[in-house]
């Protein structure tokens, strides 16, 4: 069974023009499916519909058509309870690192919220009391390459870069199964992001994550993703490995998406200090 099932999905809105309302579709009977464990990179420009896509697997929106199954659970038709387990096995990490960020909390209280939000469950592995909760967001910011001196800074302390590192640990606080990763590069320089890049994945092989990976960039998904599908418009126009598909794709659309952007640049993911 793949994790994440995205069946026939369409997603429309009335919008006012003048003095009548109209119906405008946004995302049109689109399908693909992620397995456990592998990358699906989500490219199309700004307004192809990949961020709508992104809110209707979160549960944020629901869509008009179609259903959207996270490990064979209807997001629509699923309960309260059902609904508040399956937002712990899914996180997103969003475009811009600075608006994700609570600009008045530490970072402490930033990682530490998931443990806060859901303190009435009963799992065994959710940190509990101050203490635990510092020692655990002290291992997850080492693991994105932070220390523990972190922990008692604001986010405009930091640079771009390493406020997406904060955002990618609180994501990781939850130990979810997918990320949901929209466009989490595209503030960042080229350089910077690509040590966001490798960041994520060695997080992937140390932790067996899946990720939704969003971009208008082709060469950057080709570097991270196992499979790409390509929306223009809302519609899903072209999909397949990823090294086939950029090597050989059919569609002008996604030959033009190539051609637009540079190459990733090679750059290792620094741990502590880096940008």
């Amino acid at each position: 069974m793949a994790l994440v099932e995205v069946d026939a999905v369409s997603k429309s809105y009335m919008r006012r023009a003048g003095l009548r309302a109209e119906l405008r579709t946004v995302v049109d009977n689109v399908s693909f499916s992620i397995a456990a464990g592998e990358t699906l990179g989500l490219v199309g420009e700004s307004g192809s519909g990949k961020t709508t896509v992104a809110r209707m697997i979160l549960g944020l929106i629901r869509p008009t058509k179609g259903v959207v199954r996270i490990n064979g659970l209807d997001l629509v038709k699923a309960s309260q309870i059902e609904m508040q387990r399956i937002r712990r096995q899914m996180q997103p990490v969003f475009q811009d690192p600075f608006a994700a960020l609570n600009p008045r909390m530490k970072v402490l209280d930033i990682v530490s919220e998931p443990w806060v939000i859901h303190a009435s469950e009963s799992e065994s592995e959710m940190p509990r009391g101050r203490a635990e909760m510092r020692s655990r967001a002290i291992a997850l910011l080492r693991e994105v390459g932070l220390d523990e001196s972190s922990l008692s800074r604001y986010p405009h302390e930091f640079s771009g870069g390493q406020r997406q590192r904060i955002n990618i640990a609180r994501a990781l606080a939850l130990r979810p199964r997918l990320l949901i990763l929209d466009e989490p590069v595209s503030a960042l320089d080229v350089s910077v992001g690509a040590q966001i890049v490798n960041l994520l994945r060695a997080l992937q092989r140390e932790h067996g994550l899946t990720y939704l990976f969003i971009s208008h960039s082709m060469p950057l998904v080709r570097y991270l993703s196992t499979r790409i599908a390509v929306m223009e418009r809302g519609r899903m126009i072209e999909t397949g490995e990823a090294l086939a598909l950029c090597a050989s794709p059919r569609e002008s659309y996604t030959q033009q998406l190539l051609a637009a952007t540079p190459e990733l640049p090679s750059a290792p993911d620094r741990p502590v200090g880096a940008a």
